[in-house]
């Protein structure tokens, strides 16, 4: 499963919800007739995640609004609250250039200009400018923790097929 966002409140008395979506162009997935919600954004079980059929999708400022099938009214919107968004791999539209699903950089390595490992990233922020790499490496009091912004001009190259991401990041920042 590809996390795609998160349902962040109710909206409205007839059972829509907002969405915070992570990524560009979220209204693509109206061309997914189902959507998987659950709480564990990390399962790959099939039974941590139900099936909602999608009835419409708008966008509302930074925003989306979504309701379903079977989601009547509010009450049953306040349900979904919190939960995480998701899709099979095959049911996403294919992203384009330079363009990659979060889930696909979760784990990656990452490693700077002087051959150096970084970490692996181990999840993905969205700030408002830019979405921001949180890399890890290391255990217990041993763990280093680095944000790397994933812009251009610190992310040089993202290798799906090598699990890499080249960075011009020090290892010392």
């Amino acid at each position: 499963m590809i996390v795609l966002g998160r349902i962040v409140a109710p909206h409205g008395v007839r059972g829509a919800v907002k969405i915070h979506p992570f990524g560009d162009d979220p209204l693509n997935w109206r061309s997914m007739r189902y959507w998987w919600l659950g709480s564990k954004p990390d399962s790959t079980q099939d039974s941590d995640w139900k099936v909602y059929r999608l009835e419409s999708l708008r966008e509302q400022g930074s925003s989306l609004v979504a309701s379903f099938e079977d989601v009547a009214d509010r009450n049953a919107a306040e349900l979904l609250d919190g939960l995480f968004i998701a899709a099979p791999r095959e049911d996403l539209p294919r992203p384009g250039l330079d363009e990659y699903y979060w889930g696909d950089l979760i784990g990656l390595s990452v490693v700077n200009a002087q051959a150096q490992t970084l970490g692996s990233v181990s999840k993905l922020l969205e700030t408002g400018a830019h979405d921001v790499l949180q890399v890890e490496m290391g255990e217990g009091k041993d763990k280093v923790e680095r944000l790397i912004p994933f812009v251009a001009a610190f992310v040089k190259e993202v290798d799906l097929r090598l699990r890499e991401i080249r960075v011009e990041w020090e290892a010392d920042w």
